[in-house]
């Protein structure tokens, strides 16, 4: 009986997972939803915490404490959230090595911001500079925080030193790609806001932010040393954005900070309490939703946003910004891709190379237009641009082989059919010049019209060979076969005359026209010789006239036109005489005096 409960019970919790149900009965704790990979160089997702953030409906605004290992940055976040240690996150020894990586408390604040409902999520991240970590892995916590929140808390004990500025160099890249696009334009992407939270009991009569401002103050570099250049350079851009951040100063609330856990409210410092509510104001004051490509994310939409920051940042050795810009530029270039395909998409192919031109270029600018009013970055911007003019250029490509296989086609088929419309005029049953010039000149306008793009040249000139081929072949065979044919229609028109009509006139004239064909050669030695006679061009002027013309083609209708002269001579000679009583209109051969008595 034991032995079905273990798979039965696998199965129904194989489809409560797959089906979306939640397996989480308590949200009100902490939840990991990155975690290091085994060499602790790389970040993985962990989807443990990921449930929390995708039932959220809400638009999301994420609050990350950064900052030093054991700094308090737990603590800190567990004071904005009003839970003692036992009930928020981890703090001191009490957090175990499952910790690392970012966390998620699972329960969301609340908060109307400029009149929408949204759902603020508290990030813990791992601190800097703990033990068995490298450099790299800490720049990824720091960009990933950095790049996910809408609010940075960047946690510092006592002052602020020379390596904290370095740490900001990738928020500080960042903003630079990223914040000047979202002054006095529709907000695509706004970096996190830095609030600078110094933990100290006295500033030597300074104010935090002077203290700040001073510390971001170029230092001088007699030496040229390239670290202090860099370190210099993060100072004068953090100086430049000093619009986006703003200090706070945190004094100690207790002088037993091992002992911190076990206080209460009544038992912290009072001037500590006063301040940490004026932080809790300031956060809310400052925090706006996270938006990406001007969309407010829900939970699934910053789950996604998520992965595909993670993804990023793990490519190579290091983080960098350009592989965010890449990743933020993804759908923005392949919708300008995609709306340069369907410009290019309502071409009928083929087109002249001209007109494909004219219209790719057009249609590229269009693309790059709407890519340089929402892209995301300034220096970075300028690879996807790059990226962008390559996809496009390979797409312009395709459409030229396209362009060129499709004017091959079509030129192929005119040319084919010009050729076998030459082939039949070479045969006609009545050679006519003129039918053979009509079909010439249709089949060359034709060609010319309707023959389009970067083939039309070379089949132009097979065009040309081609037709000067059969124009030169017709002339040639011409007169011969007009001189066959009208000998032979001499002698069918001397027996119809004779004995079919009995018009003496018709067979008459079929006898002159066979005599002079027959003669002239042999007196003349040959027929090419005949064929510049004023009187066989008189012969060819009244054939062309009698065989062809727009009204009839007498080699279309020449067996309907037989068919029809048959049958009306049989009417005549049949019928006619006896239903008049007279012998006809034609002069006919006199029979009568077949009758008479031979006389010697």
């Amino acid at each position: 009986m034991e032995s079905w409960r273990w798979p039965f019970a696998l199965s129904i919790y194989f489809c409560l997972f797959t089906s979306g149900f939640s397996l989480i009965d308590n949200f009100q704790q902490a939840f990991p939803i990155v975690e290091p990979d085994p060499g602790h160089t790389k970040l993985r997702i962990s989807r443990e915490g990921l449930e929390a953030i995708e039932r959220i409906t809400n638009p999301i605004a994420a609050v990350a404490v950064i900052g030093p290992y054991r700094s308090g940055k737990s603590f800190l976040l567990n004071q904005l959230l009003s839970l003692s240690c036992d009930e928020g996150f981890g703090v001191g020894h009490m957090r175990d090595t499952k910790t690392k990586g970012i966390w998620v408390w699972g329960t969301p604040i609340e908060l109307t911001i400029d009149g929408i409902k949204t759902s603020v999520l508290y990030l813990d991240t791992e601190g800097f500079e703990s033990v068995g970590k490298s450099n790299v892995y800490d720049d990824r916590i720091f960009a990933l925080a950095t790049v996910m929140s809408s609010v940075l808390i960047y946690n510092l004990p006592e002052t602020i030193r020379e390596a904290d500025i370095s740490r900001l160099s990738f928020a500080v890249e960042l903003a630079e790609e990223f914040y000047g696009r979202v002054k006095g334009q529709d907000i695509a992407f706004e970096p996190a806001k830095l609030l600078w939270l110094i933990q100290r009991d006295f500033l030597q009569g300074k104010s935090v932010q002077q203290m700040v401002n001073e510390a971001l103050q170029r230092v001088p570099n007699a030496n040229s040393d390239k670290n202090i250049d860099q370190v210099n350079q993060i100072r004068e851009s953090l100086a430049i954005m000093g619009d986006n951040s703003t200090a706070f100063s945190l004094p100690q609330p207790h002088l037993q900070r091992t002992q911190l856990c076990e206080l209460k409210d009544g038992e912290l410092d009072p001037s500590y309490i006063r301040k940490r509510e004026q932080l809790k104001e300031l956060v809310a004051s400052i925090i706006r939703p996270k938006i990406v490509q001007s969309k407010r994310l829900n939970g699934k939409e910053f789950v996604a946003f998520l992965e595909q920051i993670l993804d990023a940042l793990n490519k190579g050795e290091i983080p960098s910004t350009g592989s965010l810009v890449e990743v933020f530029n993804k759908g923005i270039l392949e919708r300008c891709l995609k709306l340069y395909s369907e410009k290019m998409g309502q071409l009928r192919l083929p087109i002249s190379e001209g007109s494909l031109q004219e219209i790719h270029e057009e249609s590229r600018t269009e693309a790059m237009k709407s890519f340089d009013e929402q892209h995301f970055g300034h220096h970075h911007a300028k690879q996807s641009v790059e990226k962008l003019d390559t996809e496009i250029l390979i797409a312009y490509k395709n459409y030229i082989l396209a362009n060129e296989y499709k004017s091959s086609k079509l030129c192929e088929g005119l040319y084919t059919r010009c050729e076998d419309k030459m082939d039949q005029l070479q045969v006609l049953r009545l050679p006519s010049m003129a039918k053979f010039n009509a079909g010439f000149l249709l089949c060359n306008q034709s060609f010319e019209v309707e023959c389009v793009g970067p083939s039309k040249v070379n089949y132009e000139q097979r065009m040309a060979k081609m037709l000067g081929k059969s124009r030169s072949l017709f002339i040639k065979e011409y007169n011969h076969r007009l001189f066959n044919w009208l000998v032979a229609f001499s002698l069918v028109m001397v027996i119809v005359g004779r004995f079919v009509v009995k018009f003496f006139l018709m067979e008459i004239a079929a006898w002159v026209l066979f005599i002079f064909l027959e003669t002239y050669t042999r007196m003349f030695w040959s027929a090419e010789s005949l064929y510049y006679n004023p009187a066989w061009h008189f012969i060819v002027a009244t054939w062309e006239t009698i065989v062809y013309s727009p009204i009839l083609d007498l080699d279309r209708w020449a067996i309907p036109v037989c068919l029809i002269l048959a049958i009306f001579i049989l009417y005549w000679r049949c019928c006619g005489k006896r239903k008049h009583g007279v012998r006809g209109l034609l002069p006919l051969y006199n029979t009568r005096g077949s009758n008479r008595e031979r006389t010697d």
